[in-house]
């Protein structure tokens, strides 16, 4: 007798392999979004990004900053013992830009870090685990000196 349904174990085994694989899929998006279409602006000068950044007085220095922390937090979000981390991180940036938005730009384009903040924030709790493992390595780094 050949049993036709999906055994409970099954179920849930690819259920958890489905929200794995889409997990990883919105922290590629996530990545690439940080990566091409916030940084990559700010760390070539790219008029849009420039002209924004003399208008609020933060000039090249601070562009170039901001469009460091996103490339190197956009990097991490693809480095296992790092994701929990840089999701953290990039929440914050985005914290900062939610009050940019509202003080510079009176509230213009406001939505968008708070939009970016629920994925970034559903990352970083999926992937605390993670941050064991890095306090472990931390530590040990920290011994060899």
């Amino acid at each position: 007798m050949s049993d036709t349904t999906a055994s409970p174990a099954r179920t849930v085994t690819a259920r958890s392999r489905g929200l794995r694989i889409a997990l990883r899929a919105v922290q590629v998006l996530l990545a690439v979004f940080f990566a091409v279409a916030s940084a990559l602006p700010k760390l070539i000068a790219h008029s849009s990004a420039a002209d924004t950044f003399v208008e609020m007085g933060w000039g090249a220095a601070g562009m170039y900053a901001i469009g460091v922390l996103e490339l190197a937090g956009a990097v991490a979000l693809m480095v296992p013992v790092l994701q929990s981390v840089a999701a953290t991180a990039l929440s914050a940036l985005m914290v900062g830009a939610f009050a940019v938005q509202l003080t510079y730009f009176d509230g213009e384009n406001a939505a968008t870090p708070l939009i970016l903040m629920v994925p970034l924030l559903i990352v970083a709790r999926v992937r605390r685990g993670h941050n064991d493992e890095l306090r472990r390595l931390v530590r040990a780094r920290v011994r060899r000196g």
